[in-house]
C-alpha cells in the first residue's frame, strides 16, 4: 500500500459529502498506524487504497492495484447515493397525510448510479453511516437505514444550512434514531386523550354553534400536543417566558387546550354571553376585551403556570388580527423584552434562555407576505436577536380556495427560510409521535445554537376556510379524498388498539369524559344573551393626560450636559464633529440655545436619571439621518464606539440604541411587541423619513392606533416621521400626518408637530412619567428635518428647567393690540417656524395674531377658543399649512375651527391645492408654492386674499 505521492490528498477534492469527512479522517488515521482503525476498515484501504476519482493513473499509481478502481468508483456511487438521501430523501418521504403526492423514488434507485445490491455487499457499513444506534452488515443494510430516517413521517431539509458544526449535529441527531421515540404507555395514552380533547372541541362547537366561524383546527390537529410538547421542553430548559404568535386557524383550539382558557369563556362568547362575568381560569393575568372589543378568533390570553417545583412561567399567545403574519414580529418584540434586564445603566444584559418565541404561519402567508422575510431577517440581528425561534407552518396546503400551485413558486411552503439558513422538518400531521419526535428536535436545536428553527406541520384543513363555505364548489378533487379520511384521533387510537396499549371501550371512555366536560362547561354559560351597547373608553383614557412636571433643575441639566461631553483620553472624535459638540459645551450659559439635537440627548439623560429606561431604534438611529444626533461616536483612528449615554453616573436604568435592517413594518412591530411587554420602558421607533411610515401601515392601523380599543393592550410607545418640505420631492416630504390624525379618537395616541427644542424635550418626558399610569398612550411626533439646526427652533436653558410642554404656542410680540387683531393665523410644525422667519419683512403686525398648534390630537380646543376670545374684532381664522389641501391638517382641524368660530368667524385655508401626489418634483416650483402660501398668510382678503 503505497501513500499519496507528491503530497496530494487521499480524496477528489471536487467530492463532497458528510462521509467524506469521516472516510478521509480514517485513511489518515490508517496511513499513520493501520491498527488504529477497525479490522474492517483496515481490509477496506488494504483493499482499495486512495481514490482519487479524477486521475485513474493515479489511482493506480498510488494503490499499485489497477483492479480496484471499479470498486472505488462503486463506493464513491455509495457515498453518492448516501448524501442524496440525505439531501433530497424529503421528496419521498411520507409527509403528506392524503397521499395526494407522489413520492419521487426513482431518484434513489440504485440502477442510476450504475449499483447493484451485490456491489454494496463489499462495501463497509460505516463508509455511509457511521452513527446508526444498531449494528449494520455492510452499505445496502446502510443505505436502507438512512432511506427509513430521511423518507418516513419526518422529513428533513438541512443542506441549506452553510454551518459545519450545526449541520453535522443535524445530520448526527437524524442518524443516530433519537427522533425515533421510545414513549412508555401512559405518555401514548396522554396523546391520545389530548387530539380527543381537540377533536371533540371542535365537534361540540360545530354542532352547538350552527354557522358560527371558529377557523377550526381539525387536519391539524396534532399541532396541539406538537406546542405540548415545545412548551414543556422549554419550560424545562429554563424558560420563565414564551410567547406565541399565530392566526386564526386553530386558536380557540390552542386558547383552550395550550393556554387552559375555561371552554364556558369561549363558549360565552359564541353565545353573545357577557362572558367578563365569568371567573377566568387560575393564573390568567391578561384576559381584557378593550371597550370596543373583538371577534373571538382574533383574540389572545396571558397565563402564568406552575411545575411541580412552583416555577411560574409566563404563556402569552398575542392579539392577532386579520392580518395574519404581521404578529410575529410583535411577539418577537415581547420575547427581547422578556430577555433584557434594563435596571443597570449601559445596553440592557441579555438572557436569551430566559425567554422564547412560537410563530405558528400559515402555509399560503408564509411565502405569500412580505412581512415574513423581515422578521426572519431580525433572527441574528444584535438589537433583535432573541435566541432563536421556533417556527410552525400550519400547513393545510390549501389558502381559503387556492391550493398550493396558485399560492407560491416553490416546492414547499417552508422554502423561504432556507434563505436563512433555518433547519426545515417536514412532518406528517397524521402521525402525532412524530410532531411530538419534531418538537423536541426543534427544541433541542435551539437551545444548542439559539437559532430559528422550522416545524412544516403538513395536515390538510377538513371544512372550507370558516365551515360556512363549501369547500367542494372550488376543490372537489382535494375533498373527495378529505371527506374518506380518518381523523388523526381515530387513526392514532386504532394504532394503540392494534399494539394493545389500549381497548377500544377505553378509547370510547376518553371520548365521553371529555364530551361530559364540555357540556358541563356550556351549562356554565348564562342563558340571556348579551344586550347590544354602546362601549366607551375608561374615564382614565377620556378625561386626557394629567398636569405633569417635565422641567429638570438647571444644576441638574448642567452636571448632565458636561458628562454628556466628556468622553475617554484616548478618544479621538473625527474633528468635525468634536467641534459641532463641544459647542454644546457652553449652551447652557447666558444667551446660549439648545438645539434639537442637544435637548433630545438631554432629555434622554434626564429619564435615564429618573430611572426610566430608554430604547430606540432605527434606521440610522445611532447619528441621526441628518447627522443631528451623534449618541454614538466612534473613535476616528481604532473605530471603535463609545456612547455617553451608556456611562453617565446618574443613569438608574438601560439604555439601548440600535441601527435598525431596512425595514419599517417588522421593526415597529418589533419595538410595539417590546413596549407592550415592557411597558416602563421609554421605546422610540424612527424612520428615516417619514413617508417610510408607509410601510408600516398595518401596524400603525390594526396594533398601535386600534389595539387599546380592541384588546385593552396598552403602550406608549414613541414614533418619530420626519416631515416638513424642502423641496426634495414627493417622497422625502410628508409622513402623511392626514393618515395619523384620521386614526385618531377616543384619546387614542397623540400626535404632534413640534416647533421648538424645549417642545421636544418637554414631551419625551412627560411621555416618559405616564408609561405606567392608566392613561398612557402611542405619541406620534412629525419631527423635523431643515429645522433641527434653525435659530428660530433652538431653546434656552431656563425653557428646559421652568418650561413645561405647551399644545399651543403664541408668537412672541403679535396679538398684543386686541382691538386691531382680525385674523389668527394657525400653522404647526415647520409652516409655523416658516411664517415666523417671514415676519421681518412684514411692516404691519398689528392686525394678525399667530398661533402654533403643537399638539394637533388631541386638539386643543378649549386653549384656542380662550385665545380667540381676547380678540373683540376678530373677523377670521386661517389655518396654513404646506401639504396639499387634501392631506395635512386641514380636513381634520377645519370643523373644529368651525366650532370654535360658530357663525361669526370665518374659517378658512391657505396652502397648496388638492393634490394626488403630496408635494412638487421640482424644487424650483416648490419655493415659489412655498413664498405664495406665506405670502396670503400675511395679506388682507381684500388685498388679493386666498
Amino acid at each position: 500500500m503505497k501513500k499519496p505521492l507528491n503530497g496530494e490528498k487521499p480524496f477528489a477534492e471536487g467530492f463532497h459529502g458528510p462521509n467524506l469527512g469521516y472516510v478521509i479522517e480514517l485513511y489518515e488515521a490508517y496511513l499513520e498506524d493501520p491498527n488504529s482503525v477497525d479490522p474492517e476498515m483496515r481490509a477496506y484501504f488494504e483493499t482499495t487504497g486512495a481514490p482519487v476519482i479524477e486521475d485513474r493513473k493515479g489511482i493506480a499509481e498510488i494503490s499499485g492495484v489497477n483492479q480496484t478502481v471499479p470498486q472505488l468508483e462503486k463506493t464513491l456511487s455509495a457515498i453518492r447515493l448516501a448524501d442524496n438521501i440525505r439531501t433530497y430523501g424529503h421528496l419521498a418521504a411520507d409527509i403528506y397525510p392524503l397521499n395526494d403526492h407522489e413520492p419521487e423514488k426513482n431518484l434513489f434507485e440504485l440502477s442510476h448510479y450504475g449499483l447493484i445490491e451485490e456491489d454494496l455487499y463489499a462495501i463497509p457499513a460505516g463508509v455511509i453511516c457511521k452513527d446508526a444506534p444498531i449494528p449494520l452488515k455492510n452499505a445496502y443494510d446502510a443505505i436502507e437505514y438512512l432511506k427509513s430516517m430521511y423518507m418516513g413521517t419526518i422529513a428533513f431539509e438541512f443542506h441549506h444550512v452553510y454551518d459545519a458544526n450545526e449541520k453535522n449535529w443535524l445530520r448526527r441527531k437524524v442518524e443516530s434514531g433519537s427522533l425515533k421515540l421510545k414513549l412508555q404507555v401512559e405518555e401514548k395514552t396522554k396523546i391520545l386523550k389530548r387530539l380527543t380533547e381537540v377533536e371533540e372541541f371542535e365537534k361540540f362547537l360545530h354542532r352547538t354553534f350552527v354557522g358560527q366561524k371558529r377557523f377550526s383546527i381539525e387536519g391539524l390537529d396534532s399541532m396541539v400536543p406538537l406546542l405540548d410538547e415545545i412548551v414543556a421542553e422549554s419550560v424545562s430548559k429554563g424558560a420563565k417566558t414564551i410567547n406565541i404568535g399565530m392566526a386564526h386557524r386553530g386558536r380557540l383550539n390552542v386558547l383552550a387546550h395550550v393556554l387552559g382558557k375555561p371552554y364556558e369563556m369561549i363558549f360565552a362568547e359564541f353565545q353573545h354571553a357577557p362572558n367578563k362575568e365569568l371567573v377566568p381560569s387560575e393564573g390568567s393575568i391578561g384576559i381584557s376585551y378593550g371597550w370596543t372589543g373583538d371577534v373571538k378568533y382574533h383574540l389572545g390570553l396571558d397565563k402564568q403556570i406552575k411545575d411541580e417545583n412552583t416555577t411560574v412561567t409566563r404563556l402569552t399567545l398575542a392579539n392577532n388580527p386579520s392580518h395574519l403574519e404581521f404578529v410575529g414580529s410583535v411577539v418577537e418584540g415581547f420575547t427581547r423584552a422578556a430577555q433584557d434586564n434594563r435596571t443597570a445603566k449601559g445596553y440592557p444584559i441579555e438572557n436569551l434562555y430566559s425567554a422564547m418565541s412560537i410563530i405558528i404561519h400559515g402555509d399560503a402567508a408564509f411565502p405569500g407576505q412580505g412581512i415574513v422575510a423581515e422578521t426572519l431577517n431580525l433572527g441574528q440581528l444584535k438589537g433583535y436577536n432573541t435566541g432563536g425561534s421556533l417556527h410552525i407552518i400550519a400547513n393545510n396546503t390549501i389558502g381559503f380556495t387556492t391550493e398550493s400551485r396558485d399560492s407560491r413558486s416553490t416546492r414547499y411552503a417552508s422554502d423561504l427560510a432556507k434563505g436563512y439558513e433555518i433547519p426545515i422538518l417536514h412532518v406528517n400531521a397524521d402521525d402525532p409521535e412524530s410532531c411530538i419526535a419534531a418538537a423536541r428536535f426543534a427544541s433541542e436545536y435551539r437551545e444548542k445554537f439559539q437559532k430559528d428553527f422550522l416545524i412544516d406541520l403538513i395536515g390538510y384543513r377538513r371544512f372550507g376556510h370558516n365551515e360556512m363555505d363549501e369547500p367542494m364548489a372550488t376543490n372537489p378533487l382535494m375533498y373527495k379524498i378529505i371527506n374518506e379520511q380518518p381523523t388523526v384521533k381515530e387513526l392514532y387510537g386504532q394504532k394503540l388498539v392494534n399494539q394493545l396499549i389500549i381497548s377500544k371501550a377505553s378509547v370510547k371512555n376518553i371520548e365521553e369524559d371529555v364530551l361530559v366536560k364540555l357540556k358541563a362547561a356550556y351549562e356554565k354559560v348564562p342563558a340571556t344573551k348579551k344586550e347590544t351597547e354602546e362601549l366607551n373608553p375608561p374615564e382614565t383614557v377620556e378625561k386626557g393626560l394629567p398636569k405633569l412636571q417635565t422641567a429638570v433643575p438647571f444644576e441638574t441639566l448642567k452636571e448632565i450636559n458636561q458628562e454628556l461631553l466628556t468622553w475617554p483620553e484616548k478618544f479621538t472624535v473625527f474633528n468635525k464633529l468634536d467641534k459641532i459638540l463641544n459647542r454644546r459645551m457652553s449652551a447652557l450659559d447666558g444667551e446660549r440655545k439648545i438645539d434639537w439635537g442637544h435637548a433630545e440627548t438631554l432629555a434622554f439623560a434626564s429619564i435615564l436619571h429618573d430611572g426610566t429606561p430608554i430604547r430606540l431604534t432605527g434606521q440610522d438611529s445611532e447619528r441621526g439621518t441628518f447627522a443631528h444626533r451623534n449618541i454614538v461616536l466612534h473613535d476616528s483612528s481604532t473605530g471603535k464606539s463609545y456612547s455617553p449615554l451608556h456611562l453617565l453616573s446618574s443613569a438608574k436604568a438601560s439604555f439601548a440604541v440600535h441601527n435598525s435592517p431596512l425595514s419599517e413594518a417588522a421593526v415597529l412591530g418589533f419595538e410595539y411587541g417590546y413596549n407592550v411587554f415592557a411597558p416602563e420602558t421609554l421605546v422610540i421607533w424612527e424612520a428615516q423619513f417619514g413617508d417610510f411610515a408607509n410601510s408600516a401601515q398595518v401596524i400603525f392601523d390594526q396594533f398601535i392606533a386600534a389595539g387599546r380599543a380592541k384588546w385593552g393592550q396598552k403602550s406608549g410607545l414613541v414614533m418619530l416621521l420626519p416631515h416638513g418640505y424642502e423641496g426634495q420631492g414627493p417622497e422625502h416630504s410628508s409622513a402623511r400626518l392626514e393618515r395619523f390624525l384620521t386614526l385618531a379618537a377616543e384619546n387614542n395616541w397623540t400626535v404632534a408637530n413640534l416647533s421648538s427644542a424645549a417642545q421636544y424635550f418637554h414631551i419625551l418626558r412627560r411621555q416618559a412619567a405616564i408609561l405606567k399610569r392608566e392613561e398612557v398612550r402611542p405619541l406620534v411626533i412629525m419631527a423635523p428635518k431643515s429645522l433641527l439646526r434653525h435659530p428660530l427652533v433652538a431653546s434656552s436653558g431656563s425653557d428646559l428647567s421652568e418650561g413645561e410642554f405647551q399644545s399651543v404656542i403664541e408668537q412672541p410680540g403679535l396679538g398684543q393690540n386686541t382691538d386691531k387683531v382680525t385674523r389668527l393665523v394657525l400653522s404647526t410644525g415647520k409652516m409655523a417656524i416658516d411664517l415666523a422667519d417671514h415676519l421681518k419683512a412684514v411692516d404691519n403686525q398689528e392686525w394678525f395674531h399667530l398661533l402654533r398648534v403643537e399638539e394637533i390630537y388631541p386638539f386643543p380646543m378649549e386653549a384656542i377658543h380662550n385665545i380667540t376670545k381676547r380678540y373683540p374684532n376678530l373677523k377670521e381664522i386661517v389655518w396654513v399649512q404646506e401639504e396639499p389641501k387634501n392631506m395635512g391638517s386641514w380636513n381634520f382641524v377645519e370643523p373644529r375651527l368651525q366650532f370654535i368660530a360658530q357663525k361669526e368667524i370665518d374659517v378658512s385655508y391657505i396652502g397648496r391645492r388638492r393634490r394626488s401626489s403630496p408635494s412638487e418634483g421640482d424644487p424650483n416650483v416648490h419655493k415659489k408654492e412655498q413664498a405664495r402660501i406665506i405670502e396670503e398668510a400675511f395679506t388682507h382678503k381684500q388685498e388679493g386674499g386666498n
